[in-house]
């Protein structure tokens, strides 16, 4: 009976392994980004975007893993992730920080979840394509919770007491991580490669405990691209996964961002066109680099003049932080500021000015393709008329420009 008693002692305090203290930390960190992967490469990518197709080991090993790990249905968690695409930012976002403030999206994150998921309309409307086989309907979706229940008993079993700690860990994980850092901080805080028609960010150097998903500014972007890095500094570390699933033919690509190329200088015509509509984003970024250095340069020549703590130079300091943002994401208390900047610098006004004429080029959809050409090619023939050097090199590299 002693025995008996000794070994459930040993037992609730190490479990069947007898893991040590690193032991457990690394078991635990190696899960729950086994978890992570699972959502970014399965549920987002794959399900939700269809940026890649998986095939059958992969694609049923992540629901598995997923069943046992979050209880979050594939159909569900699909649906309003589209939604949240399609509705970005505004009342109808499930999970907006601009509606609905950065802290209770980041506190209860998991709770406007579950709430969508009861929204029978967003889940009929935006779940087409998920899984609906036997497995999925007489499990998955029908037993969620019991999926993590077997993961506590699982954990319990293999280091004790320890493991129920470990299983609550695993649970906070997307929760916090995903549903609170991703959803909040990323439409709220962090750097912006592109202007994306709304306020999400990249949250760089996070990779390693996100997967990837903190370059979210960039999947806004381009949100049917399987790879969610565009820059040379950035690392995705669930495309490097899918690579990984290319080489063992179990995971095929459909589709990543554009890339500009550049060829010859050549006069704009329908082939210029179609590389600034299907590259505006990364065109309109070189663009924004263009015109902050045009800023800069103002901002030196007035420090050189000692006016470095003058409201002109605060002014221009505002104009680089933002005139090269859509006029909508600028907020209405600098709007004085970039006004008086643009009035003392014809250069920095010419250039704002005819940053939204070339935004038109693709907004102006009752305009045909051959009158836009008509109207690129006059953009061109007057930016290189303009004197000033920002707008000629621009225009050289987009007539350099195809798609």
């Amino acid at each position: 009976m002693n025995d008996f008693l000794n070994a459930l002692i040993d037992w609730v305090g190490s479990g069947l392994l007898g893991f040590s203290a690193w032991q457990l930390v690394i078991y635990t960190l190696v899960v729950t980004h086994i978890t992570i992967a699972s959502v970014t490469i399965f549920l987002h990518r794959s399900q939700a975007h269809r940026a890649l197709d998986l095939g059958p080991i992969p694609s049923h090993f992540f629901r598995f893993w997923l069943w046992l790990t979050t209880g979050m249905v594939t159909r569900e968690w699909v649906a309003i992730h589209r939604k949240h695409h399609a509705k970005c930012e505004t009342e109808e976002d499930p999970h907006s920080p601009q509606t609905r403030g950065l802290k209770k999206v980041m506190a209860e994150g998991a709770e406007l979840y579950r709430a969508e998921a009861k929204n029978a309309e967003t889940i009929a409307k935006y779940s087409r394509g998920t899984p609906d086989d036997w497995i999925e309907n007489n499990l998955y979706s029908k037993y969620s919770w019991q999926g993590v229940a077997l993961m506590l008993i699982i954990n319990v079993a293999l280091f004790g007491a320890i493991g129920a700690t470990i299983w609550a860990i695993q649970m906070a994980w997307i929760p916090f991580w995903a549903a609170g850092v991703v959803n909040g901080i990323g439409h709220y805080w962090g750097y912006r490669n592109f202007e994306a028609p709304d306020a999400s960010t990249n949250l760089t150097p996070w990779t390693l405990i996100i997967g990837g998903e903190e370059l979210h500014n960039n999947h806004h972007t381009y949100p049917t691209s399987a790879k969610f890095s565009v820059k040379p500094y950035e690392f995705d570390i669930g495309w490097m996964y899918i690579r990984g699933l290319e080489m063992l033919g179990w995971a095929k690509v459909r589709k990543t961002a554009p890339k500009l190329s550049l060829g010859e200088v050549k006069p704009a015509d329908a082939r210029t066109l179609e590389a600034l509509i299907a590259n505006r984003y990364e065109v309109m970024a070189s663009y924004a680099r263009d015109l902050k250095a045009a800023c800069a340069t103002e901002l030196a020549k007035i420090k050189a003049e000692g006016g470095k703590h003058s409201e002109r130079f605060a002014q221009f300091k505002q104009a680089q932080r933002w005139l090269h943002r859509d006029e909508e994401r600028i907020p209405v208390a600098v709007h004085g500021d970039l006004a008086n900047a643009r009035a003392a610098s014809p250069a920095i006004d010419k250039l704002v000015t005819m940053r939204e004429e070339l935004r038109q080029m693709w907004t102006r959809t009752n305009v045909s393709a051959e009158q836009l050409v008509v109207d690129l090619q006059a953009w061109c023939r007057r930016a290189e008329e303009s004197g000033i050097a920002e707008l000629q090199a621009f225009s050289m590299r987009l007539r350099a420009a195809h798609a």
